[in-house]
């Protein structure tokens, strides 16, 4: 499976992002400031924004979702538990697993944003994709869920996935590493090579780098293991 962009280009007014390469299987992380371009481009790859020019061109790529920001964009169910039904799933075992039964015959818009982002995300990780398209999966959750949901991601095997964030604290084992930087997608490569050309790798792994420890990986376990090892 692989996913090519062919010289795109998208413009609105003033701004512009250009992106040219290829996504195999694997887990990519594409980081980049606030505004920079991030959920344009997860659009553009789900078919739901077109390119200004270029194309983006799908090599035996069957399934695929995308995962928007703000979970309110998602909900269909009247229910707590229809919102489980109305992907296909089996609503006990989701729920039970994100602590959510007690709210089951609720509607899901009376959730806090935290609790609505988490039965958005079991709702979509229940399931395989082709290619899933991840838009900022960690904003509203707490540094436990961040946790839990790195440690889902690190497990997910077969596929592309593409993790579109400026997150700076909790990361997933990754693939390969993209960033955004002045209207144009860079690719800095794959682990653990791609750490030392990330313009926007947190300063954490930045001080770590600087102190000649290499990083196998950047979920938090890896980052652990390169912090103590002496």
């Amino acid at each position: 499976m692989k996913l090519h962009f062919n010289a795109v280009r998208a413009n609105r007014g003033d701004w512009s992002l250009a992106a040219q390469g290829t996504f195999c299987e694997g887990m990519h992380l594409v980081s980049g400031d606030v505004g920079s371009g991030k959920s344009t481009l997860a659009l553009m790859i789900a078919g739901l924004f077109s390119p200004t020019v270029g194309s983006i061109v799908s090599d035996g790529i069957s399934s695929k979702m995308i995962s928007m920001q703000f979970p309110e964009y998602h909900v269909t169910g009247l229910t707590v538990a229809e919102e489980c039904r109305s992907w296909g799933l089996d609503s006990d075992p989701i729920l039970s697993g994100i602590n959510l039964n007690h709210k089951r015959d609720v509607a899901p818009l009376t959730l806090s944003r935290g609790e609505l982002k988490r039965l958005h995300l079991a709702c979509v990780l229940a399931k395989k994709y082709d290619l899933l398209l991840l838009d900022e999966p960690f904003s509203s959750l707490d540094a436990r869920e961040k946790e839990r949901l790195c440690e889902i991601l690190s497990q997910r095997t077969g596929g592309i996935t593409i993790l579109f964030t400026h997150e700076q604290t909790c990361f997933p084992q990754v693939d390969h590493i993209w960033e955004i930087q002045q209207g144009e997608l860079f690719d800095r490569g794959e682990m653990p090579e791609a750490l030392t050309r990330w313009m926007h790798a947190p300063t954490l792994i930045k001080k770590i780098i600087s102190s000649g420890k290499i990083l196998k990986n950047i979920s938090p376990s890896d980052l652990q293991e390169a912090v103590c090892r002496t």
